[in-house]
């Protein structure tokens, strides 16, 4: 083993001078110990690394110096030399190629027509940059618009948010389409406090043209609820939108069913159920809209996850009275919640009522189910039960001998017991 790793040690040290044949010094010093049984980590000496972010390869190493590991500072500069590098070049060809279908005094709608026109978002941003140094141009919203729905569709954050502040200074310059695709674009680069500026700025513009709609609510409540699955988090930026929904019926915006289901949603997710209930109450009679299945969705998960399982079955049949389905995570929470409250007849029904409508059941539905079952039945029903959906091949391969082992080992349990 130790021979093999000294040959790729080797070999390692020939591939990267062949790269850089001007390098007077040894790449590799020596071989990790720790890396001797698979061979991932390799000692670089610390001289080679400016040279490294210009090298046409990567390695998937682990580079460190003879005593400790490369500092983060370190590293974030190589990944920055990295970005940097990997960043696309601008097709002059295409540039040159573009600028010359623009008319000696083009107007904005001219130009506009012309970056609509533009696959390369370079090219847009180039053509951008150059029609701004161009004498007696001024660009209007349209010009503005497009530009930041090209670069930020090609995720080029850095260039939008020039592009976005330059919009921003300039007064004669905005529309709620702009602004909301300024917040678009700003939440898809989990910019939230670049969109809450935006939105700061539409309520401070005394056009009419300009104020946020319901849209631009929608687009806020999706960037706070969205990657969230901290209690904790989701309770801090529900004061936000707490506050937002505020103003937004204050200014006399009409919630529609997105924006109250974002409501019910960050209510649930903050664990605030008793508002999220408040909310859908008064669905249909202070709001406009009335509940869809969305709002039964998450409403029953949650009062699942609180153990509230009166509530959920009230919910649970008015949901089905109304002839919304629920989804497969209502029906997961429900199954859940009703074998855990000792309830496991109805349990197992709504159990067999998902693998008739072929609905996914989670591993931890077939598990919570079964243990119950041993617990106020006895291990025989369980078994039967898990054969039952090894026939149906609802349960096989893994999932099948990890739960028989479960059983097998409460059954040996209980007989020690007793």
């Amino acid at each position: 083993m130790l021979s093999l790793n000294r040959h790729r040690f080797l070999c390692l040290n020939s591939r990267i001078i062949q790269f850089f044949p001007s390098i007077p010094y040894p790449v590799c010093d020596s071989l990790s110990v720790n890396a001797i049984p698979f061979c991932h980590s390799v000692i670089i000496n610390p001289r080679i690394l400016k040279h490294m972010p210009r090298c046409p390869f990567m390695f998937n190493l682990s580079y460190h110096s003879s005593t400790k590991y490369i500092p983060r500072t370190l590293r974030k500069r190589i990944n920055k030399r990295l970005r940097e590098d990997a960043k696309p070049v601008l097709d002059e060809a295409l540039f040159e190629q573009a600028k010359a279908q623009i008319p000696p005094r083009f107007t904005a709608e001219e130009l506009t027509q012309i970056i609509t026109l533009q696959e390369d978002p370079l090219v847009c941003l180039e053509l951008f940059k150059w029609a701004s140094k161009q004498p007696r141009f001024i660009h209007d919203s349209s010009v503005y618009h497009i530009t930041i729905k090209k670069i930020g569709a090609a995720k080029m954050y850095e260039e939008m948010d020039e592009v976005i502040d330059k919009a921003l200074t300039v007064p004669e310059v905005g529309n709620e389409a702009l602004y909301n695709t300024m917040i678009y674009f700003s939440t898809e680069a989990r910019k939230l406090s670049k969109a809450v500026n935006v939105y700061k700025h539409m309520r401070d513009n005394r056009k009419v043209d300009c104020k946020p709609s319901i849209r631009t609510y929608n687009l806020l409540f999706s960037a706070f609820l969205s990657r969230r699955h901290n209690s904790y988090i989701n309770h801090i930026y529900m004061e936000t939108i707490r506050s937002l929904f505020k103003q937004m019926v204050d200014d006399g915006v009409e919630p529609d069913i997105y924006t109250l289901n974002s409501m019910i949603k960050g209510y649930v997710l903050s664990l605030h159920l008793n508002d999220a209930l408040r909310i859908f109450h008064q669905m249909g009679v202070v709001y406009k809209c009335l509940p869809n299945s969305f709002s039964y969705d998450y409403l029953i998960h949650g009062l699942c996850a609180q153990g509230r399982t009166d509530n959920a079955r009230k919910l649970w049949n008015e949901m089905k009275t109304k002839g919304y389905v629920p989804s497969s995570i209502s029906y997961n929470s429900f199954v859940n919640s009703l074998a855990l409250c000792g309830e496991v007849e109805e349990s197992v029904s709504i159990l067999k009522e998902m693998t008739v409508n072929s609905i996914p059941v989670d591993f931890i539905t077939y598990q919570t189910v079964l243990e119950e079952i041993c617990q106020h039945r006895n291990v025989v029903d369980a078994i039967e039960l898990l054969k039952k959906l090894k026939d149906n091949g609802l349960v096989i391969g893994d999932a099948y001998r990890k739960l028989h082992h479960q059983l097998q080992d409460y059954s040996r349990s209980s007989s020690k017991r007793y």
